[in-house]
């Protein structure tokens, strides 16, 4: 039997705290055996928001991620590009415009700092990013 390839997404934030790192853990824990996910951020902030790990942690995730810079994929071909922040849709780098880009605005669980925030992101992000790959065609 042939191996499939996994496909690659990135997920796009501007600070790479919350959003982006939470749907990168989500898909890479859900759907880990046809996606490779990775998250980066337009303005990375440096860390992965504490509220965050301990949202994913509820459910059973537990994500080593780290903020990085969009730079850093400077020369990896995704399959799919989502943008979770309507800032970052805004400020995407033309060169992630190789593939498919898709837009989907999920609101900053850190403004608020309110754990029930984070889990109605996490929730939102469970469904609709899950939904999105399952259903994504080339």
């Amino acid at each position: 039997m042939q191996s499939v390839s996994k496909k690659k997404v990135l997920f796009l934030c501007t600070g790479n705290s919350c959003r982006s790192q939470m749907a990168e853990a989500i898909v890479n824990f859900r759907l880990g055996e046809r996606w490779e996910a990775v998250s980066a951020g337009t303005r990375p902030v440096g860390f992965v928001h504490p509220k965050a790990e301990e949202a994913l942690a509820e459910i059973g995730i537990r994500h080593n991620g780290r903020s990085k810079p969009a730079d850093e994929f400077r020369d990896v071909d995704f399959d799919l590009v989502v943008t979770v922040c309507d800032s970052a849709a805004k400020e995407c780098p033309l060169w992630l415009g190789k593939g498919k880009r898709v837009h989907h605005s999920f609101p900053d669980p850190a403004i608020t700092d309110d754990m029930n925030d984070f889990r109605k992101v996490r929730a939102a992000i469970e469904r609709e990013i899950i939904f999105l790959l399952v259903n994504y065609a080339d």
